[in-house]
């Protein structure tokens, strides 16, 4: 039978897997990025489908440092011309939550982008 000091790599190697394998779970499922757009509605396509989700929205978008990204995500309706909104995004899923905020509660780095 093998003795302790033999398996000990074994078992170290194991663990790790599962750590390495519980950090990119939560990443992929659980760890989410708050990023900020102003509604543009020549940037948006109406869906097909006959799903809830009618219209479909290609927007530049700004983290808190003013990182730009273009996100896609759907709505239901048209959105209010030229509101700011909050976007809660997920790396597998996408934007899974939105709200309208005012100007003033956007970061300083994101405000940058937008005139007021």
């Amino acid at each position: 039978m093998e003795s302790l000091k033999e398996k000990l790599p074994m078992i170290i190697a194991i663990i790790a897997v599962i750590a390495i394998c519980g950090v990119a779970v939560y990443f992929m499922e659980f760890h989410q990025e708050v990023y900020y757009t102003q509604i543009d509605n020549t940037k948006i396509e109406k869906l097909s489908i006959s799903d809830d989700m009618k219209y479909e929205y290609t927007l530049d978008c700004y983290n808190e440092n003013g990182k730009k990204k273009e996100i896609k995500f759907k709505t239901s309706r048209e959105l209010r011309e030229d509101a700011y909104l909050k976007l809660e995004v997920m790396m597998v899923t996408g934007v899974h939550a939105w709200e309208e905020v005012q100007y003033n509660e956007l970061p300083e780095k994101v405000k940058v982008n937008y005139a007021e």
